[in-house]
């Protein structure tokens, strides 16, 4: 039980010193995927200091019925597996608006247009090339309570972002 109390006491002293991966301090670019349809993201990942950042993405997506525009905001933290390759989390939200084509007559489909507000978190791994391309691959979960965002979602997504 010593040992334990003494490797802890250690650990918390020198684990702030141990030094994170740099990240760019501003990445922009277009982050494909789909839980509810296909489409993509205008994505913008912001540095807040040590190993955090900020993201947003505004995009699109659609299916046969529906088309939805969204914008999330994500809080992530981010380790380094190996040189160049990262491993990220975080958690966030957004809002948006679906558009219904009711001419099917489905009922999931009742209302032409819909408000969305959802809580999503994030978890991914990214390799950071030695030229300034950012490429990650995330799952995305998101919660919401509309006909678009029913119950939990999940997003899994391709970004390809330039680093500046």
């Amino acid at each position: 039980m010593k040992k334990f109390f003494l490797t802890s006491f250690f650990a918390v002293l020198f684990l702030p010193n141990l030094k994170a991966q740099e990240i760019a301090e501003h990445a922009l670019g277009l982050r494909f995927g789909g839980n509810n349809g296909l489409g993509a993201e205008v994505s913008y990942q912001n540095a807040l200091g040590g190993n955090n950042r900020l993201e947003a993405d505004l995009g699109w997506r659609g299916d046969n019925h529906v088309t939805a525009v969204k914008l999330t905001g994500i809080y992530q933290w981010v380790w380094n597996l190996d040189q160049g390759l990262n491993w990220y989390a975080g958690a966030g939200g957004g809002l948006g608006t679906a558009s219904y084509d009711t001419r099917y007559g489905n009922p999931k489909y009742r209302d032409g247009n819909q408000f969305l507000i959802f809580v999503a978190g994030d978890i991914g791994l990214e390799y950071n090339f030695d030229f300034p391309l950012l490429i990650s691959l995330d799952f995305r979960p998101e919660v919401g309570s509309s006909d678009y965002i029913d119950g939990l979602d999940f997003d899994i997504a391709l970004s390809l972002r330039y680093q500046f």
